[in-house]
């Protein structure tokens, strides 16, 4: 076939039969991006272009300088794209030299379609059976996890001990791109539900034996003991996986990626997929300016932004490290107005990171060495106030100490940046305007012959004119024709012999004298040789760049956290909030908590402020009552949104807080269904339940709303029940949980930890007024009716209810008026330290067995 084929096709060929599967390439002709074959079918709808046809070849293009929109409609629809450009010089009657100049996928972004405040990801799975005696089951499998950022240069590597854990954590990094060995394509199919653009990949990318070698010579060390990840092996193979297909499939240069950072999933609390739904962590369906994001964001520079994401979903679980980011708020605390001065200053660095990844792949241009150049200006005076802010303070924060150390002065380079670059460079290397007057000799002596001869130029028109007396003639330029005199058709008998013809137009001609042809000459070759010496001395700074790329990562990475906890700082300031006192026991204590959003939003109309008391033994669960529309589930998130920021080491909204470490974090808060699952709306609740029951610990913080109400009533009190007295007896968790059920506070006459509250409501003549007010006791009505009185419910409908209500009540106690439920008991055995036998006595299961 390939004698049929234009020698332009068979060029495309060559490099077409090069590329990665399912890559589609965008091949340069002139002034547009031609997609041909199966590429131009599947590119075309996504593109919503039209597809045309090169004798029976299908294709379709699109412009070469709108590409940018095209690109990130392929990207975000998962696709592969290559592209290839024009690099030889175009003549007439020879086919013009290609290549392929870059590679992107839906995980190696650069600069088309991100946002400046998310990371990118591209992430890869690696199972491996616990024993060799453990088939590749789910439940025998643990799972390496590595992800990298190419935009940034960030890359994590970890290992999940359970593929729920695993699911929970795609959940946070949330990877355009997930890669997995073809081998456990059945065993993940869980995980390509969840994730459709999984894509399993041959196993010579995982190469069991010779992963740690590759990222040695990756990082050139002679081992990973420096990295601490000795007992991270899947990790590691996954994270040899990322280099082998970044850098083969993708053809990527990673320079750029100069360490990993490992960590463990006992390092951190622990929020699974439901939890951060049900909290709007970083994301909100409705209103995304009511995520716990959104009222944390103060931050000035977009590495700032980025790491506030992370330290939301993923809270530290050592308290030295949570108390090292405590101490260093409370040192910008002790001085505001440096603080003030000090966010000032942030402000003016940019994006660094993805500043330098785009110049260590060469897909970056002068912009981005003027962002580094401004960015790396500002650092003296940022470490000069750092420096002020610790010796003013009788405060101390090693960790503050250990960033100022970070915080490099390149004062070389920032220099021949800043005296190199123009103040607002072009967008684009090689048609020059990008340096500087008076950074190169020879450029200069370039720069004035091309101004004196358009200087000369200039002159020219105003010679002709008085020489010829036509008044009209004009001295023009393009870029095909160069420059040329143009005469019209009415004066065409007053041209001089010395003009020789160069073109005919609709209205005159166009003319070239030898004194001009030998000044464009001139002038076009000063300006050529002006861009290609540009064009060097841009690769000459980009590579001093280059040579330091780790100092400028670390610079970077602090200013980033730096800015953080200087954002959280002037957060604590601006709304009154309090250091949490972290413990090793399972205290939580908050005097006059609010809910961290809600505070910020309501500023005019105050908000309600709640106590919560929860221990190990006597009141580690509260059963909360009272009316919809009262606060009970803002009041269960208000208690999770603090127990995040206390762990991620921000200051709290509230007048104190004592916290004895959480370990996992659950929620069950709001109604959901999965309809893409076929599961209802009472089946997601159950399922929610059945992880919370499997995977809390005594050390976990559990908040359930209304468990049951999505089934009969007797069946979902009767779960509502059961679930309770196992969190209590068994799981020993500090628990909150809300309900309607009114039998449920009878708990409390039962187990000894269990505690009953209510949202008080004040009720005057059938009306009632919430006052968002947690109080001890039960409440003893739902007032549902008077609520749908308030929704405008029809009258008669209201007090037909009432009567039906009365009548049900009637039927709800004995003969001696204690409700019917709480007469018997389940005895569930229980897992008990010795402390809390000793405070609560004999449990009925132990009564019963002797």
């Amino acid at each position: 076939m390939s004698e049929t084929l234009t020698p332009m096709m068979q060029q495309y060929q060559l490099l077409r039969r090069d590329l990665p599967p399912e890559t589609l390439l965008l091949f340069r002709l002139g002034d547009f991006y031609e997609l041909f074959f199966q590429d131009a079918l599947e590119a075309a709808p996504i593109l919503n272009v039209a597809l045309t046809k090169r004798g029976e070849t299908p294709m379709c293009g699109v412009p070469y300088h709108a590409a940018r929109g095209y690109l990130e409609k392929l990207l975000l629809a998962g696709k592969r794209v290559a592209l290839c450009e024009q690099v030889g010089e175009v003549q007439s009657g020879k086919l013009v030299q290609r290549e392929i100049s870059r590679i992107l996928s839906p995980g190696t972004l650069e600069d088309v379609g991100l946002q400046e405040g998310e990371n990118n990801f591209t992430a890869a799975i690696f199972p491996m059976a616990r024993s060799k005696q453990s088939g590749a089951t789910q439940e025998s499998c643990s799972y390496g996890l590595a992800y990298i950022d190419v935009s940034t240069g960030a890359f994590f590597v970890t290992v999940l001990p359970h593929q729920e854990q695993l699911l929970d954590e795609l959940a946070m990094v949330a990877p355009a791109e997930l890669l997995a060995p073809r081998s456990w394509e059945s065993s993940l199919a869980t995980i390509k539900g969840r994730w459709p653009r999984l894509e399993f990949l041959e196993e010579t990318l995982f190469d069991l034996s010779g992963s740690a070698e590759l990222l040695c010579s990756h990082f050139k060390v002679q081992s990973l003991d420096g990295f601490g990840c000795d007992d991270l092996q899947e990790g590691v193979v996954a994270a040899a996986a990322l280099l082998r297909y970044l850098r083969g499939d993708l053809r990527r240069d990673l320079s750029h990626l100069v360490s990993f950072k490992p960590y463990r999933h006992h390092d951190t609390l622990l929020i699974d997929t439901a939890t951060q739904s049900h909290l709007e962590l970083v994301a909100s369906r409705n209103a995304p300016a009511m995520t716990l994001l959104a009222s944390l964001h103060r931050t000035k520079t977009p590495m700032g932004s980025r790491l506030l994401r992370d330290w939301i979903l993923h809270p530290l679980g050592k308290i030295t490290l949570i108390e090292a980011r405590q101490e260093v708020i409370a040192l910008f605390l002790d001085q505001p107005l440096l603080l003030k001065e000090l966010r000032e200053a942030f402000a003016g660095i940019r994006d660094v990171e993805r500043a330098l990844s785009r110049l260590s792949q060469n897909s970056g241009n002068a912009r981005d060495l003027a962002v580094l150049g401004s960015s790396l200006g500002i650092v003296p005076a940022m470490r000069e106030l750092l420096e002020k802010i610790t010796s003013s303070s009788p405060l101390e924060a090693p960790l503050l100490t250990s960033l100022i150390l970070r915080l490099h002065d390149l004062k070389e380079l920032r220099t021949t940046l800043e005296c190199a670059l123009v103040e607002e460079p072009p967008a684009i290397t090689k048609e020059g305007g990008m340096i500087r007057g008076g950074f190169d000799p020879m450029l200069d002596e370039l720069r004035a012959a091309s101004r004196e001869g358009r200087d000369w130029i200039a002159t020219l028109q105003e010679r002709e004119i008085q020489r010829t007396g036509i008044k009209s003639l004009k001295v023009r330029f393009n870029a095909v024709f160069g420059y040329f005199i143009e005469v019209t058709k009415s004066n065409l008998a007053q041209v001089p012999a010395d003009y020789h013809r160069k073109q005919t137009t609709a209205n005159g001609e166009r003319f070239i004298t030898p004194a001009l042809k030998e000044m464009e000459g001139k002038i076009l070759g000063a300006q050529e040789r002006s861009s290609a010496l540009e064009y060097q001395i841009f690769q000459q700074l980009r590579g001093m760049v280059l040579e330091q790329i780790s100092p400028i990562q670390e610079i970077a990475q602090a200013a980033g956290t730096l800015d953080l906890l200087a954002s959280l700082a002037e957060t604590a300031r601006l709304f009154d909030y309090c250091r949490p006192h972290l413990e090793g026991g399972r205290r939580f204590f908050v005097k006059e908590g609010r809910h961290p959003v809600l505070d910020q939003m309501m500023r005019e109309k105050s908000f309600v402020p709640n106590d919560t008391d929860l221990d190990a033994a006597t009141q580690r669960m509260a059963i909360i009552t009272g009316p919809n529309m009262a606060g009970k589930s803002t009041y269960l998130k208000q208690v999770a949104l603090l127990t995040i920021m206390a762990q991620m080491g921000s200051y709290v909204p509230a007048k104190e807080m004592q916290l004895g470490l959480v370990d996992r974090l659950f929620t069950r808060v709001g109604a959901n269904d999965d309809l893409s699952r076929g599961q209802s709306t009472f089946m997601v609740e159950m399922n929610e339940t059945a992880n919370i029951l499997h995977h809390a610990t005594e050390r976990s913080l559990i908040l359930l709303d209304e468990i049951g109400r999505g089934t009969a009533t007797f069946d979902g009190l009767s779960l509502a029940w059961s679930v309770a007295e196992y969190l209590h007896d068994v799981t020993q968790a500090r628990t909150i949980f809300a309900t309607h059920y009114h039998e449920l506070p009878d708990l409390a006459r039962t187990r000894s930890g269990v505690i009953n509250l209510n949202i008080a409501v004040r009720e005057y003549h059938d009306e009632i007024l919430f006052l968002h007010k947690i109080v001890a006791g039960a409440a003893d009505r739902s007032y549902g009716i008077q609520v749908a009185r308030l929704a405008g419910v029809p009258p008669m409908v209201i007090e037909r209810a009432k009567e039906i209500l009365t009548n049900l009540e009637r039927a709800e106690l004995n003969a001696d008026g204690r409700p019917q439920l709480a007469l018997h008991q389940l005895p569930l055995r229980r897992r008990r330290s010795r402390i809390t036998q000793q405070e609560e006595g004999p449990t009925l299961f132990d009564r019963l067995e002797k």
